[in-house]
């Protein structure tokens, strides 16, 4: 263990937080190639990619058999799960791992939800600290027409119509996103996120988080 790092690893587990259409993945993918050109060893783990939990999940959404209670307790046994058997073995053998989004999408999203936000920081309570994390903060009229230009249609789950919110998809879309940002911006303060303007060009936004990486891994 090492007693210098937030989670007492060898490793550095670096997060990249945002909702679905803020650049997350495409920033995740570009940090993780500049990561390994610096020779570290890196692992990447998504949201809900977990071997033994995620097709649930998806097989529950689309069936659409997920209450709230359900829907947190999946996603936290795929996390544990990849926890167990990536994250933490990773860490341990020294690796950069790379979080495309973490624990804190969990808060968002159940506490959106309905769930109160201590019972979700609780079920959560195990998970290993992060040595940096980046949240890209994009208005949600920018997220709409992103995900439209991306997918051709919204989410049923990205658009909150599984808790009602209106019966109208880009309307719910939009009550939910805002509410989503919402709690971000609490995350943010509490946890000390490094806040990025998710609005700017893919280029920009992958240099100001590399200045944070090159300071953490000792690198240029």
């Amino acid at each position: 263990m090492n007693k210098n790092k937030p989670h007492g690893y060898e490793g550095y587990l670096i997060v990249i937080e945002g909702t679905d259409g803020s650049g997350r993945s495409s920033q995740v993918n570009l940090l993780s190639q500049y990561i390994k050109d610096k020779c570290y060893g890196c692992v990447v783990s998504p949201w809900k990619t977990s071997r033994l939990i995620s097709g649930v999940i998806n097989e529950a959404k689309e069936r659409n058999l997920l209450n709230t209670t359900t829907y947190s307790l999946l996603y936290a046994a795929d996390y544990t799960d990849r926890l167990e058997n990536e994250i933490i073995p990773a860490l341990k053998a020294g690796f950069v791992v790379l979080m495309d989004r973490y624990i804190y999408t969990a808060y968002v999203r159940d506490s959106v939800r309905g769930h109160d936000i201590e019972w979700v920081k609780n079920l959560y309570s195990f998970a290993p600290k992060p040595d940096l994390v980046f949240y890209l903060n994009v208005p949600e009229d920018i997220l709409i027409k992103r995900l439209i230009a991306k997918n051709g249609a919204l989410d049923y789950f990205e658009a909150g119509r599984d808790i009602g919110l209106s019966t109208d998809i880009y309307s719910s879309f939009e009550i939910y996103q805002k509410r989503c940002l919402k709690e971000y911006k609490k995350l943010i303060k509490e946890y000390g996120f490094i806040e990025l303007d998710g609005t700017k060009s893919q280029e920009v936004i992958h240099e100001e988080i590399k200045s944070h990486v090159q300071k953490l891994l000792n690198c240029d």
